[in-house]
């Protein structure tokens, strides 16, 4: 019975959009924004299929927040017919829903991707009765490899958290921000500065991090020189802006976390998440989602360079949920013009892809659970 107390009030008690840190949620799409025009194409490399073993040495898990199937064949078309998502041979599905709803949240659905269990909306790296659970970052740490957080967020913010923090609310960005301080993470790059300086309890976490030996950086063109040793990149005082503004942050941090985490011999595990899919879809805007899609496709790029030459490196692209209910109406290829319909300005219960690339990616395939995700990136890196 007090458990069952206990997971009322917490639901009762978190607030989701009272802070600044969820303002995207208010966004609104102009009729004009559900059609992308269209424009030039990247360049798509093909890499070989080959790898050294059948086990990865490291793992990149690259999480689309919202990303559903309709999200990817809008950027597909976007860019005229090629993703470096055309570089993953196995995929299959994953099902998103959690311990408490139907539809999941991003901190449900990330904690079962990070740590492997159902939770409820809202909570935060614990299990439904609000126990800590540990995460696929914290069991590699215990296994002595490199670590690294990548978002285009708040480094705070429901995702990324999932991987480092556990909290009953996933609203308690501080106490989230504390938890980076209790764990040997080598480099975390996003938004999210004001939860570490501007904080109720008076401290500077910046302090606490240049004392554990971390370089503390807050300008992408420093943070990208870093090649070594341990890295604090926050980027923006709560989320990083839309791409026109943030440019090729994502990407960038991506390599840059790359760069410094394969110094391990032992190995690494990072996680990279394109935020603002998700915030594109919940403004109904497809120009919005399209610019964000691309974004995370060309930082599959990066990964996938990296993973080419070192034939050792496991990719795994998935999402925590879908968001928008987004449905194509119209589209070319040619032109790369794509035209969007959406069912709601909030998530969705539909199954999401899921994408592997490297030694092990076989493995992912068919109709899977979330949780089933975060197992099999267990068992592939972590289990001798």
């Amino acid at each position: 019975m007090f458990k069952k107390i206990l997971l009322l009030f917490v639901l009762a008690n978190m607030v989701w959009i009272a802070s600044a840190q969820d303002e995207y949620l208010k966004a609104e799409s102009e009729d004009k924004e559900k059609t992308y025009l269209g424009g030039e194409a990247y360049e798509v490399k093909i890499y070989p299929q080959k790898f050294k073993s059948d086990k990865p040495k490291n793992v990149i898990f690259m999480i689309g927040d919202g990303m559903g199937v309709s999200h990817v064949f809008a950027a597909l078309t976007a860019n005229h017919g090629k993703l470096f998502l055309n570089n993953f041979k196995y995929n299959g599905y994953s099902k998103t829903q959690s311990a408490s709803d139907y539809v999941t949240d991003s901190a449900a659905g990330g904690t079962a991707l990070a740590c492997g269990v159902k939770t409820y909306n809202g909570g935060l790296g614990v299990n439904k009765d609000t126990v800590a659970v540990k995460s696929l970052l914290e069991m590699a740490e215990e296994k002595n490899l490199s670590t690294g957080l990548v978002s285009t967020s708040a480094i705070t913010h429901a995702t990324p958290a999932s991987f480092i923090a556990h909290q009953s609310s996933r609203s308690k960005y501080e106490n989230v921000a504390a938890d980076f301080l209790k764990t040997d993470i080598d480099v975390f790059i996003g938004g999210g500065m004001n939860h570490f300086t501007k904080r109720k309890d008076g401290r500077n976490l910046l302090e606490d991090l240049a004392e554990k030996n971390y370089r503390v950086e807050t300008d992408m063109d420093k943070i990208a020189t870093v090649k070594s040793g341990k890295l604090a990149g926050l980027t923006a005082e709560m989320h990083n802006p839309r791409l026109a503004e943030r440019g090729d942050m994502l990407p960038v941090a991506t390599e840059t976390a790359i760069n410094i985490l394969s110094n391990n011999k032992k190995g690494f595990f990072l996680m990279v998440e394109g935020s603002a899919i998700d915030w594109g879809s919940h403004a109904n805007s497809t120009i919005y989602v399209i610019e964000d899609m691309l974004d995370f496709d060309r930082s599959i790029g990066k990964a996938l360079e990296f993973a080419a030459k070192d034939k050792e490196t496991l990719i795994v692209v998935t999402a925590d949920h879908e968001t928008g209910g987004l449905t194509l109406t119209a589209g070319n290829e040619e032109t790369g013009m794509v035209k969007g319909a959406y069912a709601t300005k909030s998530h969705s219960a539909v199954m999401v892809p899921v994408f592997a690339y490297g030694p092990g990616a076989e493995n992912f395939t068919g109709i899977m659970d979330n949780t089933d995700v975060h197992k099999r990136i267990k068992e592939l890196l972590l289990k001798d």
